[in-house]
C-alpha cells in the first residue's frame, strides 16, 4: 500500500474514531474502542479494501501513532483528539514543568484572554517540546506562535494532567495566567 493511501485512510479512520463513528458505521464503547471487523468493512464501503494487518501496519507506521489496538488486536481506537465522549482510562500525572502549545496568531487575542480551551474536543492538547508544537500548528493557516505552557505550576494549583498512549499531554483548561507566549 502506498503512503498517500496509507493517509487517506488515516485521515478517515481519525474521523471516524475521533468524531463520527457514523462515517465507517460503526460503535465506539465506552473506551473509544470500535471492533476491527467492522472498521475494515466501514473501509470497504468507502472504497479501501484491507485486511487486518494491514490496519495494523497503519497502524504501527503512523507518524504520530494517533491509533491503539487492543493486546488481542481485535479492536481500535484513537489515542486523544475526541470530541465524541470516551474514557480513555488515563491516570492523572505530575507533569513536566513546562509544556507547548503551537497555535496561529489570529488566535491569539482570545487565547490571552480566556486561556487554552477544549472547544469541541475532550481535552487542550500539549506538546513536551517547541518542534512539535510548532509542526502541530503549522498545519493551520497563519503565523504560527508557540506558547509556553508552565504546567508544573499549573498542577501545583490543582489541575489535572494526563498523558496518552502517544505522548501527547491533555489537561482540561489552561488559564492564560499560565501561559507565556515564546
Amino acid at each position: 500500500m502506498d503512503e498517500e493511501t496509507k493517509g487517506r485512510i488515516s485521515k478517515l479512520l481519525s474521523h471516524a474514531l475521533r468524531h463520527v463513528p457514523d462515517a465507517l458505521a460503526i460503535t465506539l464503547d465506552g473506551s473509544g474502542f470500535a471492533d476491527v471487523d467492522r472498521v475494515l468493512a466501514g473501509l470497504a464501503t468507502k472504497g479501501f479494501t484491507l485486511d487486518a494487518d494491514d490496519l495494523e501496519e497503519i497502524v504501527a507506521t503512523s507518524d504520530k501513532q494517533r491509533f491503539a489496538l487492543s493486546p488481542d488486536g481485535l479492536r481500535i481506537r484513537a489515542n486523544q483528539g475526541h470530541s465524541v465522549n470516551v474514557d480513555l482510562g488515563l491516570a492523572a500525572l505530575a507533569p513536566p514543568p513546562v509544556l507547548f502549545h503551537g497555535t496561529v496568531d489570529r488566535f491569539l487575542d482570545a487565547i490571552q484572554s480566556e486561556g487554552l480551551t477544549r472547544r469541541g474536543r475532550t481535552h487542550v492538547h500539549l506538546s513536551l517540546d517547541e518542534d512539535t508544537a510548532r509542526n502541530v500548528a503549522g498545519r493551520r493557516r497563519g503565523g504560527i506562535v508557540i506558547l509556553r505552557v508552565r504546567a508544573d505550576e499549573m498542577h501545583a494549583t490543582g489541575y489535572a494532567f494526563y498523558r496518552s498512549a502517544n505522548g501527547v499531554w491533555l489537561t482540561d483548561h489552561v488559564p492564560p495566567s499560565f501561559l507565556d507566549v515564546t
